[in-house]
């Protein structure tokens, strides 16, 4: 049976008529305009595929990702005033019409929360960062803290997509499918684009990883993100049956390819090419996987180092130093999600077990990249979709039961190698870690800076879907230059 669809058919019609075609060249001649690419809906650029607008400082990215928004002002954004007016009402000026989640509702009168642990300074930066991750203020003087973070969403699933695909609404692309679209991988027998999510034991927070947090949008498939299961067989199906041999393998692989590429002749589909192109990494990750998942061959010294966790298969520690093997073999875009971080009455026990979880196997990963000589062109990104209330979610007379809400307007992440400067605050919140003060920095700029330091002009680098081009920073975003290493 022939298949027909629109194409083949107005194809077939301007063969046999001549008059179609020739229609059609003459609108294009008035137009004076390219005749439209296989696709009327999808089109992919042709500006960048493999080759970056500018010259990249990094290769790879390792985005440390905190589900759940860790707490800026326990953490990393230091507040004597907090601390000075632990009990009081908050005032009204810091809150302005300001909107919060539904379980804060109007801030106006809520108590502020002081730290609930001490800060120190720490290296020759003298970065301010809490007793609560020692491991991290090791590494310092290695770090650039960026105060001066915030965002539009109060809520998570909302928040998480924005800050990874640069839209509130799911169906856009992931910020690793974009680099792994515009600039391939270096990786042949691994995917360009790897998740591994983790999350800490007991707690209560009730994050969900979506798969439209690394999922490729209405780009093809084959750059969405490959999800690593917590286990030591972290992708199904890879191993072949009882009495099937990889030349057997190989073998029915190449008929199954000839079908498709038959298919695909006639119906040019392009997620047909998808199909083969995963097909066949599927077979090549059949010897590369184990191989990236056998430990036998780090030192004892490099385990140690991330901390207890390390070889127990799907612990953030075991995760961060699949990181370090994933961009040691070439591939584009690691993604870590880590969720648990969502502490509205939890704040006092479980974020200690998160910081605890969380702090040594990051500042490993930075140490460990760097002792290699991988940190130069590997950007490491630390950080939530995020921060928290300054003011106490819950009733102060009851300790165990402290917790902060989500909040929007100033948080902090960090940022580790791949051209970023080293030692360095960036932006500031105001004195209550409430709103920005000084260089804001919104999370389309973000978006931008990372595909700056890969290369990448954000304004460039499109895809057109729907009638329209898009990109990763939608019409926005602005490279923060003043935390760039100069070439």
């Amino acid at each position: 049976m022939t298949t027909h669809h629109r194409r083949s058919f107005l194809g077939t019609a301007a063969g046999s008529l001549g008059l179609g075609l020739a229609s059609l060249s003459h609108l294009f001649a008035a137009e004076q305009v390219s005749p439209p690419a296989s696709s009327t809906t999808t089109t992919a650029t042709t500006d960048l595929i493999g080759r970056p607008h500018l010259p990249p400082r990094a290769k790879h990215v390792i985005y440390l990702f905190q589900n759940g928004a860790p707490t800026h002002v326990d953490l990393f954004d230091y507040k004597p005033k907090l601390r000075e007016l632990h009990g009081q009402p908050l005032p009204e000026s810091y809150v302005g019409g300001k909107r919060f989640s539904t379980m804060t509702g109007n801030a106006n009168g809520k108590l502020i929360l002081g730290n609930v642990e001490p800060f120190a300074q720490h290296g020759e930066s003298g970065a301010w960062v809490s007793s609560l991750m020692p491991h991290t203020a090791q590494i310092a003087d290695e770090l650039c803290f960026v105060k001066s973070m915030h965002t539009e969403a109060v809520n998570h699933a909302p928040a998480i997509t924005f800050m990874l695909t640069g839209s509130e609404l799911p169906g856009r692309p992931a910020l690793g499918a974009w680099l792994t679209y515009g600039l391939g991988s270096a990786a042949d027998n691994l995917p360009g684009y790897v998740v591994l999510t983790s999350v800490t034991k007991g707690t209560s927070c009730g994050q969900i990883f979506y798969d439209f947090y690394w999922g490729s949008g209405f780009l093809p498939s084959r750059f969405q993100g490959v999800k690593f299961r917590g286990s030591k067989d972290p992708v199904l199906y890879l191993k072949d049956g009882p009495g099937i041999s990889r030349e057997f393998r190989e073998a029915m692989l190449n008929d199954v390819t000839a079908l498709n590429l038959q298919k695909q002749a006639l119906s040019g589909d392009p997620e047909i090419s998808t199909r083969i192109a995963q097909s066949e990494m599927a077979f090549r990750m059949q010897t590369s996987v184990p191989e990236l998942t056998d430990l036998s061959g780090e030192s004892k010294a490099t385990l140690e180092m991330y901390g207890p966790q390390v070889e127990q298969p799907g612990s953030f520690a075991y995760n961060c130093l699949m990181a370090r093997r994933l961009v040691e073999r070439g591939v584009r875009s690691v993604q870590l999600m880590h969720a648990g971080w969502d502490q509205h009455n939890s704040l006092t026990t479980e974020l200690y077990n998160q910081c605890r979880d969380t702090d040594q196997p990051s500042a490993a990963l930075v140490k460990d990249l760097k002792q290699r000589g991988l940190l130069d062109d590997t950007l490491v990104i630390w950080g939530g979709e995020f921060g928290r209330t300054p003011f106490i979610q819950g009733d102060l007379a009851n300790r165990p039961r402290w917790g902060r809400d989500h909040h929007p307007y100033a948080f902090t992440i960090w940022m580790a190698g791949g051209g970023v400067k080293s030692g360095m605050t960036y932006g500031a919140s105001d004195d209550l870690g409430m709103n920005v003060l000084e260089n804001p920095v919104h999370v389309h700029d973000l978006q931008a800076t990372i595909l700056h330091l890969m290369g990448i002009d954000h304004e460039r680098l499109t895809y057109r879907f729907q009638g329209r081009q898009f990109r990763l920073t939608d019409v926005h975003g602005h490279v923060v230059h003043d935390i760039l290493r100069s070439v």
